[in-house]
């Protein structure tokens, strides 16, 4: 199994290799465009001079003559009539040479090795130390024709500048990949580190450190995952409380029921304590089936299969009918309804939106105070707004952006006495959500709250 620390080395390694490459075809293409006719006609009047100074001269020993220029930086291959061949200044790397060409050079025809042999890389032909590699002239010395080919020895024209560019390529070659070893680690390390981060969430471990300080997208990424292990371990505190208040919730209605059908089943009871005990046992039954139907609804619209149907009806008619249903309520507690209810259709989910509404509504009347008022509007722009505000206990503003996580109850602000499951606002988010729309709160302690719907106007 390959790690991301090799495949990462790996893959800038292959870059390298192949912008090299690259590099070198490009640089043959320039050498043969450019710089290979360009150095043929440097080098072929150098062999017109030398022949010219040789010819002009008053100094017939042609091997003395050529090994001085031998000496000043050029490789010389002298070849007779009777194809014999001699070597001046650097002896040459390869000495094959086709005797054919050493004769038309002798008949008369300049050779231009430089330019005619041909190459898989031509630009390796610029360092080639061949004889094949040079520019052949005839010489005539007295009553003697010479076939002289020259070609610069760059060996001790460039010397130490050859070796030194050598090195300089090579080490910096070496160091390229050396660096790709040791700074691909600033990419993995993190990466490793989010790795470990990832199994301590996984083993219930929500205390991870790492480094948010960078300002790149490994630096962003540490941030929205350490924003993820506070929310996961905040989700995982509620679910925790969620467990412990559901169980509370369930046990306490079912050790009533079990305590008074016993009672009840023992005969210990008057026909007036049976009958309060029986009322009690039915309110204790409606809760669990209250508490059951909330869990369902959570699950089935986290799967979102609920919304199977739109249907168009009259919205302002839907909330007069929950106002209706909770009269019992808010009549109780001498509330002061203000309806601002204009006639406006909509296309949605029925049964799921009056969800919504008794959800609202019913949170208004238990968290308002006697003969405290509740507002309730609808206003039409581009969307549907639906306002429900009340004169309430508030919620506090470091509670308020909670109050829509599942499992997430306003105790403080409340009072456990007034708490329910935690459910109700998830399922209303959740619903308004499904409709593509958006639900918003505001609120502050002593004062009330204000829970804002938009819908898309369909």
């Amino acid at each position: 199994m390959k790690t991301l620390y090799v495949r990462i080395v790996a893959i800038f390694i292959l870059i390298t290799v192949i912008s090299s490459i690259l590099a070198l075809f490009i640089a043959n293409a320039y050498y043969n465009n450019r710089m290979k006719t360009y150095t043929q006609d440097q080098v072929l009047p150098v062999a017109e001079q030398v022949r010219d100074l040789y010819e002009g001269s008053s100094d017939h020993d042609i091997g003395s003559f050529m090994q001085r220029i031998g000496t000043m930086g050029y490789q010389i291959y002298l070849v007779d009539k009777s194809g014999s061949g001699r070597v001046y200044g650097s002896p040459f790397k390869h000495s094959q040479f086709d005797p054919s060409i050493a004769e038309a050079v002798l008949a008369g025809t300049p050779y231009l090795g430089m330019h005619e042999e041909r190459r898989f890389l031509e630009i390796m032909g610029y360092f080639e130390n061949s004889i094949r590699n040079t520019v052949g002239l005839p010489l005539q010395s007295g009553d003697e024709t010479y076939a002289m080919f020259l070609r610069p020895d760059l060996k001790q024209q460039l010397g130490e500048i050859r070796i030194l560019l050598a090195i300089l390529l090579g080490h910096a070659f070496i160091l390229i990949l050396a660096l790709i070893v040791i700074l691909t680690r600033t990419i993995v390390e993190p990466l490793k580190a989010l790795k470990a981060a990832t199994r301590n969430i996984v083993g219930g471990d929500y205390k991870i450190g790492l480094d948010v300080k960078r300002r790149d997208e490994i630096g962003d990424l540490a941030r929205d995952f350490s924003h993820m292990a506070h929310s996961l371990e905040r989700l995982d505190d509620m679910r925790t409380e969620f467990v412990a208040n559901v169980s509370h919730e369930f046990q306490t209605p079912v050790t009533s029921i079990q305590g008074f059908t016993q009672a009840i089943l023992d005969n210990k009871t008057t026909e007036e304590e049976e009958r309060q005990y029986l009322t009690i046992i039915h309110e204790e039954s409606r809760r669990l089936s209250s508490l059951s139907k909330q869990l369902l609804t959570l699950a089935a619209l986290d799967k979102e299969t609920t919304l199977a149907q739109r249907e168009s009806f009259r919205l302002d008619e839907q909330i007069r009918q929950v106002l209706i249903v909770t009269e019992w309520q808010w009549s109780k507690k001498e509330l002061e309804l203000v309806p601002e209810l204009p006639e406006v259709m909509i296309t949605a989910d029925e049964g799921l939106l009056y969800q919504v509404w008794m959800n609202l509504i019913a949170n208004s009347i238990k968290f308002t105070h006697p003969r405290d008022r509740i507002s309730i509007a609808i206003r039409i722009d581009r969307h549907i707004v639906v306002t429900i505000s009340d004169t309430g206990v508030g919620i506090s503003a470091q509670e308020l952006p909670h109050i829509f996580d599942r499992f997430y109850k306003a105790d403080q602000a409340r009072g456990r006495a007034l708490a329910g499951s935690g459910l109700g606002l998830s399922i209303c988010r959740k619903i308004v959500e499904l409709h593509g729309g958006t639900i918003e709160a505001a609120s502050e302690p002593g004062k009330g709250t204000r829970f804002i719907v938009t819908l898309p106007y369909l």
